[in-house]
């Protein structure tokens, strides 16, 4: 198996990335059985042109690790724009992990943990001194090893139409 970079190399035009990260991200929602596939189809759609505008922009780069050509792991950093904080007294951007997905007949070969370790290796050469993320009650173990823990984030989100 091979890991490999998206990056700003990667032909925006083809829809940012690879095609591995959409199936994944799609994949990783339908798994946790709660959003309708009509709501995962619109996401999925708008998600090709905004990865690509984030990943021409230096926002976000990602890894995809293949078997021969089949994705079978893959995840995410996102740059944000975050004001200082307790957490960080001089940064002014902050990492969020996301599209953390291993396909279930890869699972449990520690490729979870390998991708979110580029990520952090990623977000610590861009000097992000937090990372974020969200995680499924199946993940968060993995999350908690690597250093990850809960904090006292709540969100308040308007229902979404589809």
């Amino acid at each position: 198996m091979r890991a490999s970079r998206e990056s700003a190399a990667a032909d925006p035009a083809a829809g940012g990335g690879r095609p591995g990260t959409h199936a994944h991200r799609r994949a990783m929602f339908a798994a946790m059985g709660s959003t309708p596939a009509s709501i995962l189809d619109a996401m999925s759609r708008n998600f090709e042109p905004w990865v690509a505008r984030m990943i021409t922009e230096g926002k976000y780069t990602g890894w995809i690790t293949q078997d021969g050509a089949r994705p079978v792991a893959s995840a995410g950093l996102l740059v944000l724009d975050w004001p200082p904080h307790p957490l960080d007294l001089t940064g002014e951007h902050r990492g969020y992990l996301l599209n953390v997905y291993v396909d279930p007949d890869y699972r449990r070969r520690g490729l979870a943990h390998a991708v979110v370790d580029r990520c952090l290796a990623e977000a610590h050469r861009r000097g992000l001194r937090v990372v974020a993320l969200h995680s499924s009650d199946a993940a968060r173990s993995i999350y908690e090893a690597l250093g990850f823990r809960a904090t006292n984030e709540m969100f308040y989100v308007e229902p979404v139409e589809g």
